[in-house]
């Protein structure tokens, strides 16, 4: 169920921690760290604090509004559900890595997705801790990495630093966005009406999006079109994001169905979905050149503009789609 309250703007929210998933008590500095991990031990995915909910229901608020007539004579006063959008700071090993905005729900999974499509890591074993904390003004997500895999986040973070809303600055910077995708290993035997399935249903992984219909959502779904997990966003990256992780998390190999995404498809979608190993992207918007590119070279079956009526298959080199 969705909740509705107050921004988290407010004090009472400010200075609390949230913990959620596995909490190991390893600090990165250490160099043994990887050989001295303790057995994770679960923790409370949520706090209640004077009978309120803060996590994971903190997702909209309540707005009034004043509805004109356009077309249609008559105005009214409603009340309009919003989906909440704040700062989540990505913290790696105690260093700032990127600041998103984002939907303040599922942050775990987020931070799982994050550093898999971010590729820190290659499984979520190799990463010790995920700490989820309320902060003034937004939320923060802390990742504990070993010695190992910490250097290669300093190393992206150091490249990010030039990064922009607006685009990618310098030649060192525009190499890193273009390196070489690992190819799609995974096949999967799908068809037209497993697509038109999926598309059929997901409307009712979409609590958040039936609520505000203001959020992206990003759903996987098995070879017959069944969806087995969905995440919402503000962002559609966030939203493929905490899809990645929530798969990750639980052990659901991406590489066994298909991802569908109420988004267009950039370069980023494609690489994140190859990354994570799935053979089959779909999303309801048309793609951009170069994901088109980048998912062709990859070996990723992409399926563009998928509605009701009709998709585009747009490359399936290895046909998966019957």
């Amino acid at each position: 169920m969705i909740s509705h309250v107050p921004y988290v703007g407010a004090t009472k929210h400010v200075g609390r921690s949230f913990s959620t998933g596995y909490r190991i008590p390893v600090s990165c500095e250490n160099g043994e760290a990887a050989a001295a991990r303790a057995e994770p031990r679960p923790v409370r995915q949520t706090m209640r604090e004077r009978g309120t909910t803060i996590l994971p229901e903190l997702r909209t608020i309540e707005l009034a509004v004043r509805r004109i007539g356009l077309a249609d004579p008559g105005d009214s006063e409603l009340r309009r559900s919003i989906p909440i959008e704040m700062p989540v700071s990505i913290e790696i090993c105690g260093i700032g890595y990127a600041v998103m905005m984002a939907t303040p729900s599922d942050l775990r999974d987020y931070a799982l997705g994050f550093a898999l499509s971010e590729g820190m890591i290659e499984r979520i074993d190799q990463i010790l801790s995920v700490d989820v904390h309320a902060v003034e003004g937004g939320m923060v997500a802390r990742i504990a990495l070993p010695a190992e895999h910490a250097d290669r986040a300093f190393e992206r973070a150091r490249l990010r630093v030039t990064e922009s809303s607006c685009g990618i600055c310098g030649m060192e910077n525009i190499a890193q966005v273009l390196r070489p995708l690992p190819e799609v290993k995974a096949r999967i035997a799908t068809d037209r009406g497993a697509i038109a399935r999926a598309l059929a249903a997901l409307h009712d992984h979409q609590p958040l999006g039936q609520a505000t219909g203001a959020v992206h959502a990003a759903a996987f779904c098995t070879p017959d079109g069944a969806i087995l997990r969905a995440r919402e966003d503000v962002g559609r990256h966030n939203a493929l994001d905490k899809l990645i992780g929530a798969l990750a998390g639980e052990g659901i190999d991406p590489g066994t169905g298909f991802i569908l995404l109420t988004a267009r498809c950039s370069y980023e979608l494609v690489e994140k979905t190859v990354r994570a190993g799935c053979p089959v992207l779909v999303t309801i918007s048309a793609p951009t050149s170069l994901a088109v590119e980048r998912a062709a070279k990859a070996g990723l079956t992409l399926v563009a503009l998928a509605r009701p009526d009709a998709a585009l298959v747009v490359c399936d080199r290895h046909g998966n789609i019957g």
